[in-house]
């Protein structure tokens, strides 16, 4: 039996910053955020289970239709975060204290592939597209696609 989930209403508000952690995780929030919004139809333009969020799977060796499945049965985050700790891929707290790091210090201007979308996002924005983790570049995207929205 599925339940009413709620969270935040992404046509109205961002999601959490990937550097909020949940259970460990960086990026778990975020996707927690996402998932809820679309299972609600309220995840603007947002998107679940994309290369971001697939970092978190990936890591965990989970699949975004199962992660969703269990965010539809779940009304709790701590039994979300039980239920990715459980996963196939056992992490320690200093191996996903690593990832956490990891993923922090990345930028997309780093892969040869993101690189041109990347720039030309970050360029809109002010920023440096060689100087922008890709954490900070979703954080500031994030605060002016809503205020935008809002003025």
């Amino acid at each position: 039996m599925k339940r009413k989930i709620s969270g935040k209403d992404l046509t109205k508000e961002a999601p959490r910053s990937p550097r909020i952690r949940v259970g460990g995780f960086a990026i778990l929030g975020r996707t927690i955020d996402k998932c809820r919004a679309l299972v609600a139809g309220e995840i603007g333009e947002y998107h679940f289970d994309c290369p971001l969020d697939n970092m978190l799977f990936g890591f965990k060796g989970v699949q975004g239709d199962d992660f969703k499945e269990n965010n539809e049965q779940c009304a709790s985050e701590q039994i979300i975060v039980e239920w990715l700790n459980q996963r196939r891929e056992k992490k320690t707290p200093a191996d996903i204290k690593r990832w956490d790091e990891d993923l922090e210090a990345r930028s997309l201007y780093n892969h040869p592939e993101k690189r041109e979308f990347f720039s030309e996002a970050v360029r809109k924005l002010g920023l440096d597209p060689a100087k922008t983790k890709t954490f900070e570049w979703l954080e500031i995207d994030d605060r002016v696609s809503h205020a935008q929205r809002a003025a």
